[in-house]
C-alpha cells in the first residue's frame, strides 16, 4: 500500500500511485474483529459492559460489543472480552481467537495486528444441561 495516516475515528491509507484514498472507519476494523471472534467454536459471546448488555437485550444488538481497538501508526491493538461455551480449554481457545482476529483483521485491511489481548468475561451452560 502506501502512506498511512490517522484521522479522526477513521484510518487512511493513500495510495501511492494517486489514485485516490481509502478510509477505513474504526468501528469496521471492530466489527471484523467481533465477527471473527465469535466465529471460533467454544466462544458463546461476545462480553460487554452493562449499557451494552441493555442494548442488545432491547433488540438493537451491536457487533462491537466487548472489542476495544486501538490503531496507532498503522498498528493495530486489539482488547476482546469473551464468553466461552463451558467445556472449552481457556488457552486453546483464546489462542484460536487471537490468530483468528488476527488473519482476519490483517487480510481485511493491510493494516499489522501487533497484539490481540483477551479477556474472559463469563463461562456459558447451553439451556437444557
Amino acid at each position: 500500500m502506501g502512506k498511512e495516516e490517522r484521522q479522526n475515528s477513521n484510518y487512511t491509507i493513500m495510495d501511492n500511485e494517486g489514485i485516490g484514498q481509502v478510509q477505513i472507519s474504526n468501528e469496521v476494523i471492530t466489527i471484523i474483529a467481533g465477527l471473527a471472534a465469535t466465529e471460533t467454536k467454544g466462544v458463546a459471546s461476545m462480553a460487554g459492559n452493562i449499557t451494552n448488555e441493555l442494548v442488545s437485550k432491547i433488540g438493537l444488538k451491536s457487533l462491537s460489543k466487548g472489542v476495544k481497538v486501538t490503531i496507532e501508526n498503522g498498528i493495530v491493538n486489539v482488547d476482546l472480552a469473551l464468553n466461552l461455551d463451558y467445556g472449552y480449554s481457556v488457552p486453546k481457545t483464546s489462542q484460536k481467537v487471537q490468530e483468528k482476529v488476527k488473519a482476519a483483521i490483517e487480510n481485511m485491511t493491510g493494516l499489522t495486528v501487533e497484539n490481540v489481548n483477551i479477556k474472559i468475561a463469563n463461562v456459558t451452560m447451553e439451556s437444557g444441561k
